[in-house]
């Protein structure tokens, strides 16, 4: 079956389950094809299990509605794009998010025909998403779902985390505000009680839960991007942005100006092939460990004090290396 006439199929369905009143002469117009070509669809419909039934009164064809379950109004293209997302990240323990997804798109697929049904997963098994490395949720997977129901329902939390930054175990109480997935793991955003102010939290520290009674609202002046202000993924430092300008070797030039960084990124391609990228990030930690995944192939020119952080960390690194190759 060729997509197009998967397309008139889905879009046959979706009229006829609606009921909109139309007979052949104007299903065929809607769908641009001829009274035959109408006819022939609705029989591939019904020996797929799609009841259909002619209303002499009314003049029209519909889908019985007690015998089959309301389908989405999706084109093609759409129920493909969801086919391909769950079907390739939905079983991911990691992403509890997308198995909702792919359970809201298993029963969707039950409401489709047979035959039309087989096309369709056929036609997904020609995408394949490879998700990023990330850290699994594990038995952390009940305090996603417990936040989803606080940010729902406006309850407080009270948490026992593993700082990384007080590098001590701490206890504070969050007005969690978003569920952040970034780069490798979940985080949640919210008002901290020990803290005073909006921090990040990674759920995988999380070692313990509690939802409060306690209710809170979500302040108007909080603003998402302005909460990330100009940080290089998530962690924002300081009030100040950093201008960072760094030449990459042609062997990786081209790979770096591709990918849309950051939304202050610039670049400039130089007659040796080498590429200059200058963006304006708030700290420079996280823009650090991404410069030295580059090796020998990224050198930092602004700021000086990136250039020595980075300096300082290839330097304990050579020691590390020089002090390995000594041991048997």
């Amino acid at each position: 079956m060729k997509v197009k006439r998967i397309t008139r199929l889905v879009k046959l369905l979706q009229m006829l389950h609606h009921g909109r009143g139309l007979n052949s002469d104007g299903l065929a117009k809607a769908c641009g094809v001829g009274r035959r070509t109408i006819f022939r669809d609705m029989d591939t419909l019904r020996s797929g299990g799609v009841p259909i039934e002619f209303d002499s009164k009314a003049q029209r064809y519909s889908v019985c509605r007690e015998f089959f379950g309301s389908p989405s109004d999706l084109s093609v293209k759409e129920a493909l794009a969801l086919w391909a997302l769950a079907g390739s990240v939905g079983s991911e323990p990691q992403f509890p998010i997308y198995a909702d997804a792919h359970s809201a798109l298993t029963k969707l697929e039950a409401s489709l025909p047979n035959e039309v049904r087989r096309q369709f997963v056929k036609l997904s098994k020609a995408i394949r998403i490879i998700p990023h490395k990330v850290a699994h949720l594990g038995k952390k997977a009940p305090i996603y779902h417990d936040l989803i129901a606080a940010i729902l329902n406006r309850r407080a939390v009270e948490i026992e985390y593993s700082s990384l930054t007080e590098w001590d175990r701490i206890k504070t109480k969050i007005k969690p505000y978003v569920l952040l997935f970034c780069q490798h793991s979940w985080y949640v955003v919210g008002h901290s009680s020990y803290h005073q102010e909006v921090r990040n939290f990674n759920l995988l520290r999380i070692e313990a839960m509690n939802v409060l009674k306690q209710r809170y609202s979500i302040p108007k002046s909080f603003d998402w991007d302005e909460h990330l202000g100009g940080a290089w993924n998530m962690i924002r430092e300081g009030d100040r942005d950093n201008h960072v300008v760094v030449r990459f070797g042609s062997l990786v030039a081209k790979n770096v100006a591709e990918v849309h960084w950051h939304d202050s990124q610039r670049t400039k391609f130089m007659p040796d092939g080498s590429l200059i990228f200058q963006v304006s990030v708030s700290g420079l930690s996280e823009i650090a460990w991404w410069i030295m995944g580059y090796g020998d192939q990224a050198e930092v020119l602004k700021p000086t004090a990136l250039r020595r952080q980075i300096s300082r960390r290839i330097q304990k690194m050579a020691a590390l290396y020089k002090l390995s190759s000594l041991r048997p």
